[in-house]
């Protein structure tokens, strides 16, 4: 008989293992050894059955066991020293407060939004690197003391735990979970009831959620949960699983994670004394209604909705993550102004204007949610360099007028958690206790002898292929064979033999079967009888993907030949306890994304931090600080078109660097069998690579150039005490100067040597002029500038510098322009700014070809960017005559 329902009953400990409860309620045990290492104790075979989840063991726990730990002393004695150990973590002032970042100007507080949160597997509410990225964030924001209040959903069905058929193919399965039974505690309010957050849906419909908390570290993870009672029947699967369901489903989590997510914020922090954030973080585009819920707060005070604009854009950073378009949530408008149409504080067309593709190429009849995330927030990153680049690319539209260069996205490249992904062997190494959460001396690693490095790096693979066979052997049984069908698992793998990993979502860019382009060749390499190959491969395909799940078929069908499958494997699952093995025991972790798709890809990372060298195409992370030593560029074919030749050139250059360049270092070994070239190359990586791919690092720049600036952004605009007079001034201003730039014209622009230059040669200056009509706007509110450099073939300045132009003299009358051959133009009509002359003097300090230009800015101490406002005015040129004519 089924039950109808089900539920989990937590063990009741007795006094003296009450701080258990504790340490389990604060997933620092995922990341600090030391406490993992206590629960392990308890009970070591029910501890590897739990999948290290203290919560799962516990539960299962016999009476008789917890009497016994209840009466000893030595454990009791250990377990005082692991909770005085918490305490002090969580209490003690750490970096964000002894490096004072800032000072006074510091956030107190900042809101950080996510979908999904890979903190530890016993928390399944991830789907990738996005949610691992975040995991990491959150723990690296622990240790260093930085103050967030962390918010998304929790998912009853996580995201899908994957198996497969007897012929490959991807089958999914959507466990119920209940919070209960995770490391997981409900908000409640001093009587002790529940708190709820409500959100208004389309036809007068109310969404109700409850709100878990997740203790990460020092930080707080606020989960949202649609499974309440007083909700309708359909709205209790609001949170059923990630990223399922249609658009109208999906538009439901995102306005619940926005919207309710700030109203859980402002309830936690009233009920737990927590300070309010100063900034909001939009972890990608999912969450970018939280813009329009603090508009609300905002409008409710009295703004109008300009003014709330700015003032929620002033302490908003929003980070993009993908240069997929597929990667981004599109809704109908017709589907958002259904949800949105009865809010008297949120005018309906002001609001669809924000997520409106208004640039060339943008479809009229959809939503765009990163758009709305951009123009909600005064500071904008990619998470990498190249993606830096690759979204300023893809969203140049949002800024026309504007070079490429000058689109306000910046980056901060992405990095992984280190006491989460390092193994022990490789920390030992370093000279780091177990359990401290900074500290690492990765040039001591680097520096160990040759031996220790390698019998470290032959401890991990041995561990990994243990590891692969136990899980492949499960995954044969699961397909339908018998024991006495698998004893070929038994010789799966080799310690001994170089391995390889990759390990990923499956989106066709990421191409998981590059390496199957020419199979005989690949067959080959694995069954070298001199210089072998083993792969390890992983993955999840989206359930809806049917390509990708096509892809996973055909990769297990080669990995099930006879030939081939003691030396290639695929496992199904893929989740972060897998992904412990993985990265930590390959010797080579493998990447071969579409270039420029790949806007990051942290694994790689974590496989460096583990003594593993990277073979990559030189896309996200790699692609910024690979360096010719620290592992292998894998050659891209960017400028073919034909998708099939672009694949067959890449993977036979991927073959080609196995054979030639991977294989035969792994396996020149010396007279003590260590191969010495092989370590050096380990070394490198330790010393280039250890300091830069930190989530450490990542979180300090996230503070000082992005939480910082926006803190003080949003003080000087969110003032309650002086009425926001400084947010209404500068609304205002905004909405004078977008009203009267169509006034804003460049009349002429003329050039000379300067006084004593003897022609144009290098070294002399060339003084430039303007004559500028500024309509109703005055000189206070412009910058006028001239942009030069070098010109390509089509007129256009590369890497272009910039000199502001001088107002020669503000009193004089408007005058009627010069002529440009013959035509003149009607005089500019008399205002506050009239025709003004502007000039100054350009060094010619390069020799070679040389353009120039004048363009007309907005000009506001409170703008970030030049190109805040989108507008910006160039000289216009008259039918027949090219810029070579306006001298």
């Amino acid at each position: 008989m089924k039950a109808i329902r089900r539920f989990t009953v937590r063990v009741t400990l007795p006094e003296p293992l009450a701080a258990l409860h504790g340490l389990m309620l604060n997933l620092r045990w995922s990341w600090h050894q030391p406490t993992a290492d206590l629960f392990a104790s308890i009970d070591p075979a029910a501890w590897q059955a739990s999948g290290g989840d203290p919560t799962a063991m516990l539960s299962v726990l016999p009476s008789a066991r917890i009497a016994a730990l209840a009466a000893d002393e030595d454990f009791l004695g250990r377990l005082s020293a692991a909770e005085r150990d918490l305490r002090q973590y969580s209490a003690e002032p750490r970096w964000y407060a002894d490096a004072d970042p800032g000072g006074p100007q510091r956030p107190a507080a900042i809101a950080y939004f996510s979908p999904e949160y890979g903190i530890t597997a016993a928390l399944p509410q991830y789907s990738g690197g996005l949610g691992i990225l975040a995991g990491d964030h959150l723990k690296s924001a622990s240790d260093l003391g930085v103050p967030l209040i962390a918010v998304g959903l929790l998912y009853r069905h996580g995201y899908f735990t994957q198996s497969l058929s007897a012929d490959g193919w991807q089958a999914e399965r959507y466990p119920a979970g209940d919070p209960n039974g995770l490391p997981l505690e409900l908000l409640r309010d001093a009587g002790g009831t529940a708190v709820r957050v409500a959100v208004s849906l389309a036809a007068g419909r109310q969404l109700s959620a409850q709100v878990w908390v997740a203790q990460v570290g020092r930080v707080p993870l606020l989960l949202l949960d649609s499974y309440v009672e007083e909700n309708e029947a359909d709205l209790h699967e609001v949170t059923d699983r990630l990223y399922g369901g249609g658009s109208e489903h999906r538009l439901r989590q995102e306005l619940l994670l926005g919207v309710g997510g700030v109203r859980a914020v402002r309830a936690f922090c009233a009920l737990r004394g927590h300070r309010s954030p100063e900034v909001f973080h939009t972890n990608e585009g999912h969450a970018g209604f939280l813009g329009l819920e603090r508009i609300r707060e905002y409008a409710e005070q009295g703004l109008s909705f300009d003014e709330a604009i700015e003032v929620c854009r002033a302490g908003t950073v929003f980070t993009t993550h993908t240069p997929v378009a597929a990667g981004i949530d599109r809704f109908e408008r017709s589907l958002v102004r259904a949800h949105f149409a009865d809010d008297p504080l949120l005018p309906i067309d002001r609001l669809l204007a924000l997520g409106a593709e208004t640039y060339p190429g943008g479809d009229p009849d959809v939503f765009n949610m990163a758009v709305m995330g951009m123009r909600l927030a005064q500071r904008v990153n990619g998470v990498s360099l190249l993606h830096g680049q690759v979204s300023r690319e893809m969203f140049a539209g949002l800024w026309p007028g504007f070079d490429t260069r000058e689109v306000p996205i910046g980056s901060v490249t992405n990095g992984v958690h280190t006491p989460t992904w390092v193994a022990p062997e490789i920390l030992f190494l370093t000279g780091t206790s177990p359990g401290e959460a900074s500290g690492w001396d990765w040039e001591r690693a680097a520096a160990a002898p040759a031996g220790e490095l390698w019998e470290a790096r032959h401890l991990l693979r041995a561990r990994l292929v243990a590891e692969t066979r136990r899980r492949l052997r499960a995954s044969w049984r699961q397909r339908g064979a018998s024991g006495a069908e698998l004893t070929w698992i038994d010789d799966v793998l080799d310690p001994h033999v170089l391995t390889i990993g990759f390990a990923r979502r499956v989106p066709s860019y990421k191409r998981l079967t590059l390496m199957l382009n020419d199979p005989e060749r690949l067959s080959q390499l694995l069954n070298d009888p001199e210089r072998p190959l083993q792969i390890v491969v992983a993955g999840k395909a989206h359930p809806a993907d049917e390509g990708g799940k096509a892809l996973i078929q055909q990769l297990v069908q080669f990995a099930d030949s006879a030939d081939v499958r003691r030396r290639i494997v695929f496992l199904p699952d893929y989740d972060m306890a897998m992904a412990h093995s993985l990265v930590q025991g390959c010797d080579v972790w493998l990447n071969n994304p579409l270039r420029p798709l790949e806007a990051c890809g942290t694994s790689g990372m974590k496989a460096a931090l583990n003594g593993g060298l990277n073979l990559s195409v030189r896309d996200g992370w790699w692609d910024e600080w690979y360096d010719g030593a620290n592992g292998w560029e894998i050659p891209s074919a960017d400028g073919v078109a034909n998708p099939v030749r672009r694949d067959e050139l890449e993977a036979t250059a991927l073959y080609e660097l196995l054979a030639k360049s991977v294989s035969p270092l792994f396996y020149e070994r010396d007279g003590d069998g260590i191969p010495l070239g092989w370590v050096e190359r380990i070394r490198h990586t330790l010393r280039s690579l250890g300091p830069k791919v930190q989530a450490e690092r990542m979180v300090r720049e996230y503070v000082s150039s992005l939480y910082l600036p926006a803190a003080v952004a949003s003080r000087n605009l969110g003032d309650e005490q002086d009425g926001y007079g400084v947010a209404r001034k500068l609304a205002a201003w905004k909405k004078r100067v977008v009203q009267a730039w169509p006034q804003v014209r460049i009349e002429h622009v003329e050039s000379e040597a300067s006084s004593g230059s003897t022609g144009q040669r290098l070294g002399s200056a060339l003084v430039v002029r303007a004559s500028v009509a500024l309509g109703e706007l005055t000189p206070d509110d412009v910058t006028v500038e001239v942009v030069y450099g070098r010109p390509d073939d089509d007129d256009e300045i590369i890497s272009p510098n910039s000199v502001a132009l001088g107002v020669d003299d503000p009193q004089s009358p408007p005058q009627t322009p010069p002529a440009y051959g013959g035509a003149t133009r009607p005089p500019v009509p008399p205002g506050p700014g009239g025709l003004l002359r502007y000039s100054a003097e350009v060094s010619l300090d390069r020799p070679g070809s040389f353009g120039y230009t004048v363009r007309v800015l907005p000009r506001h101490p409170l703008l970030d960017s030049r190109a805040e406002l989108g507008i910006v005015t160039y000289p216009q040129v008259p039918a027949g005559m090219t810029n070579g004519d306006l001298r």
